[in-house]
Parts: structure tokens; sequence; C-alpha cells
């Protein structure tokens, strides 16, 4: 049985994210912080195979991912073994892989500290630096957008490599609490634009213009951040700079909705495009630290519906 998501499919409305429907949100705000995970253990989920999860073991991480969009896996599983995480995504309803340029032929990503000769090299995900806040594909169009993920440890750092966790709903009752004009401007169409990459051969890419906070057509939100000072255009106006400005303080502060965890062995995540930050780390060069990163543009598999009405 599918466990419920809580923003249910609405024609017509934005359903709690309806910034005119003040009544709606706060059912459904009281509904988030009751059952919100508190910790990075109470968000985790003991599984024996990611490739072959047992009834309770799904519904476990339907749980977590329904309650935060996000869950983590803890197994005994070490081999280094590619096909775990599109098994995994599978199993959850994740199958539409988004075949970015940096993945392998696969669409699974190999994310590991690289030269700069092997095209990956430069990238942040592939350095030992520190990742600031950000959801995946920002830089994506609108039909594009990243709405499933999941990052399997093979190896970690020898020291360092900390995530920082949180649910893009949780930042979006921060800003909405704070000043709903704040909300209002980060889903302009136009708040931030991500300039075109331009390559050898021409643009690489071009420039994508798009709302920080969006409502898909299910009525689940969707969230597009990067905490990047370069290579990124905010709208100019005086309510994006001040909602920019809320956004970037929550993020810097130390609010108990933001979890940390560091990824061993067997560990990953699993669930929806949530926000979230990585720490520099060293590397063991006998063993270098070794991640799987599957993009869906899926969104996990939730019986949809209100249980906060």
């Amino acid at each position: 049985m599918d466990v419920v998501l809580s923003p249910p499919p609405m024609a017509g409305s934005a359903g709690p994210f309806d910034l005119d429907d003040d009544a709606i949100y706060r059912r459904w705000r009281a509904w988030k912080l009751a059952r919100r995970p508190v910790s990075a253990d109470e968000l985790t989920v003991d599984v024996g195979d990611p490739r072959a999860l047992t009834a309770p073991e799904r519904e476990a991480l339907l749980d977590r991912i329904a309650r935060a969009n996000m869950a983590l896996y803890r197994s005994p599983v070490l081999a280094e073994d590619k096909e775990l995480p599109r098994a995994l995504g599978a199993q959850l309803g994740l199958r539409r892989l988004d075949a970015n340029w940096l993945a392998d032929e696969d669409g699974i990503s190999q994310i590991a500290v690289s030269e700069q000769t092997d095209g990956r090299g430069g990238f942040i995900p592939y350095t030992d630096r520190p990742i600031r806040w950000h959801t995946d594909g920002y830089y994506h169009p609108a039909g594009r957008r990243i709405r499933g993920m999941i990052l399997h440890c093979v190896r970690p750092a020898a020291s360092g490599g900390v995530t920082g966790l949180l649910d893009h709903e949780l930042a979006y009752i921060a800003l909405r609490d704070a000043a709903p004009e704040h909300v209002r401007a980060l889903m302009q169409p136009d708040a931030m634009t991500i300039p075109a990459r331009a390559d050898d051969d021409g643009v690489a890419r071009p420039a994508q213009a798009g709302p920080v906070f969006a409502v898909d057509e299910d009525g689940c939100l969707h969230m597009r951040y990067t905490a990047r000072t370069r290579s990124i255009e905010w709208k100019a106006d005086a309510a994006t700079r001040a909602a920019v400005a809320a956004l970037e303080e929550l993020l810097a502060g130390e609010s108990p909705w933001i979890l940390r965890t560091r990824l061993e062995p067997g560990m990953g995540l699993v669930g929806h495009n949530v926000l979230h930050e990585r720490t520099g780390f060293a590397d063991d060069p006998a063993r270098p630290r070794l991640l799987y990163r599957a993009r869906y543009l899926d969104r996990v598999a939730l019986r949809t519906g209100a249980p906060w009405r």
C-alpha cells in the first residue's frame, strides 16, 4: 500500500502553496511540522539490500519520503555496483533518468575527484572543495526538472564530506512565515537566471530563467536554487533581493530543520530534489571517495491525498 503524500493534486489550485489561501496552508503546515523527522537517525532506514527491498523496508522509506521528501538508508552492501541506484529507484517509481552530459552512458554519475583532462575536472561535484546549498539541475529548463534523486556511497572520504540536508517544503514554510512576499517574489518566472554556458563548439547550454519555487501539475512543490554567486543572475527588484537574503540567512544559520550526516559505505540518500550541501573533504589516495548519483525526472511513487485536511 503506497504512503500518502502531503500536497494533493488540485485542479486550478496550488493547494497549500496558494498564497491566497492561508487556511489550507495553515492546516498543511501543522501537519508537516508535526511529522517532520527531527534527526538524521529518524530519517534512516536499515535495509538488507537496496536492490531488493522487502515490503516493510519499502514502506519505511516511503514513510520518510512522504514526511520529509527524502530518506536515508543504511545497508551492508559494499559492492561497486552501478546498477544499485537504478534498481533501488525502480522499486520506488523512479525510472526516467536524467542523461546529463557528465553522467556515464547508463545515466549514473560516478562522483569522485577528477582530473581536468576527462571533462569533469573543475566542476565542483568532482572536486574535494565544499559544495554550497543547491538543488540538482537548477540550470535545467522547466521541461527537464529534476524531481527525484539517489546518492549512494561506495567509499567515503578519509575525513570530511559531511552532507547538509533541508526539505525544500520547510524552506518554503520558513520564508512564507517570515513574509509571504518572499515566496511571491521567488515564484516569479524570471526570479533566477542561469547564464548560457559556452564551450569550444559554441553555446553548450542556453540561458535558463525560471522561478525558485514552482508548483508542478500534480500539486507538489518544486524548488530550483543555487547559493552560487557566480554564473547566476537574480531579478533586479527589491522584493527578490529581500527574498534571496532571507533564504541565505536561513541556510547560513543553525536551524533545527537542517539535518547533517556523513554517508558511510552502503549508505545513501533517496527521495525528491531537496536542498543539500557538502563540506570539503580529504581523500585517501589508496581508497578515494566514490559515490553514485542518479537524477530523475520522476518523483517517488507516493499515493496523493490530503491527510492534513
